[in-house]
């Protein structure tokens, strides 16, 4: 049985435009400065090198992991940030080749090609998401040497922990354990909960019970406030593909009913106008919750605001077993599979959002748990073999639009879903390993490097 999961490891609040190469990476490097103050040699730290490998190095500038290994060796964490502060520190930083190590750390040099290196033609060992960090003293001996993998979602292990293949977890135990769609099924049978109430009890572990609502009523607050910021901006986003902003005018299409009001699928306009604010909001480097990822960010939040918005009777209760609901599938992926673009392709971070929100609709529509379960296989199975090909590496094309055709597909799962009594002959479990396997049989080419796909195809001047 892999180690328990809190639903906040799955959903966190943090900056864009990626979980695994910014949010990660920024946490790599409160780690770092973590041991060195543990260690007792920050006084003494003369000189720091970052070294980035395989697709933080091959798409790193485009998923701003450069900022983000600033922004975490000078102190800053992804769910505090600043996004305006975290601009200027980068400035600075780039401007006068200078880097604060946070928590009253030492100044020191930190320049790209000195001591910020990508090393585009090198995989290390264990995920394709690895850095290498590293504090030396006025003598130029290393004194402290560490290897970390951003593995999705922000979750970050050390090369101790990949290589004896722990879960990120957190090691408590959990009053209703699952592991598998079979076993969290057995869990609802057994205890007469549903799968909210399964996720929700062992949620106590963690924290209390008004505490864990409490939180994720605090998610919902930050879903929907990247929401509102991203239909009342427009511009152009940065990164240089000059890709408009595009919700704002949507947002105001519709709320004075032109053309899509009109429409009997009116609905899906409202639906991707929220998804398309959120992924804006993520790709300017915008404050979004992972969800279970920052790529895609948009998918949760858009079936969310469409049930609070749309569907009869939807409450804050709602909003509690949407989130939870999700969070339990979103932990069977983590824990069985992967939630890293880098090593799955995007059907593990569109793919795992659609299906984790498919589930949650189903919920709170009154589906029975074999419902849901069957809500969040149907989600999958329609993703399987998508791959992650963002051009030019920014976190843009195709990634905002595909967070648009995650949100429909999750609220047509759970329809299809509800249509049904929860029978059905392909299973989750079948199709998560199925998307591990599909996973690993991809080429690397397809998988967060930039190398294949429109990235190649596409001809920009």
């Amino acid at each position: 049985m892999a180690e328990a999961l809190s639903l906040f490891d799955l959903f966190k609040v943090g900056i864009g435009p990626s979980s695994s190469h910014t949010v990660g990476p920024m946490r790599a490097g409160g780690l770092f400065l973590a041991e060195t103050h543990a260690l007792g040699i920050m006084p003494a730290v003369a000189r720091v090198e970052a070294h980035l490998y395989g697709s933080l190095a091959l798409t790193g500038k485009g998923h701003a992991t450069d900022k983000a290994v600033i922004l975490g060796l000078s102190g800053f964490v992804p769910q505090t940030v600043d996004p305006d502060e975290a601009d200027r520190v980068f400035a600075r930083v780039r401007e006068t080749g200078r880097l604060t190590l946070g928590g009253g750390g030492p100044e020191v040099a930190f320049a790209e090609g000195r001591e910020l290196h990508f090393h585009k033609d090198r995989f290390l060992e264990h995920h394709p998401n690895g850095m290498r960090l590293v504090a030396f003293d006025a003598g130029g001996v290393p004194s402290l040497d560490e290897i970390y993998y951003s593995v999705g979602g922000g979750f970050v292990l050390t090369e101790e922990e990949m290589a004896r293949d722990r879960a990120d977890g957190s090691g408590i135990a959990v009053p209703h354990p699952f592991g598998s769609g079979k076993e969290l099924l057995q869990r609802c049978h057994e205890t007469g909960l549903d799968i909210a109430g399964v996720a929700l009890a062992n949620e106590r572990a963690f924290a209390n019970g008004a505490e864990a609502q409490a939180g994720l009523m605090h998610i919902w607050g930050v879903m929907e406030a990247s929401i509102a910021r991203g239909m009342a901006t427009d511009g152009v986003l940065p990164g240089g593909l000059g890709v408009r902003r595009r919700a704002r005018a949507l947002h105001e299409a519709l709320v004075e009913g032109r053309g899509a009001n009109a429409d009997v699928l009116g609905l899906m306009d409202w639906v991707s106008c929220f998804a398309l604010a959120v992924n804006e909001e993520n790709a300017a480097g915008g404050r979004v919750v992972t969800a279970p990822t920052n790529g895609a960010a948009g998918v949760i939040p858009a079936v969310l605001a469409y049930y609070r918005r749309f569907v009869p009777g939807a409450d804050d209760a709602g909003v509690v077993t949407f989130l939870a609901t999700a969070g339990a599938i979103g932990m069977l992926y983590k824990q069985n599979a992967s939630i890293s673009a880098a090593e799955v392709g995007c059907q593990g971070e569109v793919g795992v959002a659609c299906s984790m929100a498919a589930a949650g609709l189903a919920a709170v529509m009154g589906g029975t748990p074999e419902q849901v379960e069957n809500a969040a296989e149907i989600g999958m199975e329609h993703n399987l073999g998508l791959t992650c090909d963002p051009v030019r590496g920014l976190v843009q094309i195709p990634c905002i639009e595909r967070n648009t055709m995650g949100a429909i597909k999750a609220i047509n799962a759970a329809k299809l879903a509800m249509r049904g009594d929860g029978t059905h002959i392909v299973s989750l479990d079948v199709v998560i390993e199925t998307m591990r396997q599909t996973g690993r049989d991809m080429s690397s080419r397809y998988k967060e490097t930039a190398e294949a796909g429109l990235a190649a195809n596409v001809t920009l001047c």
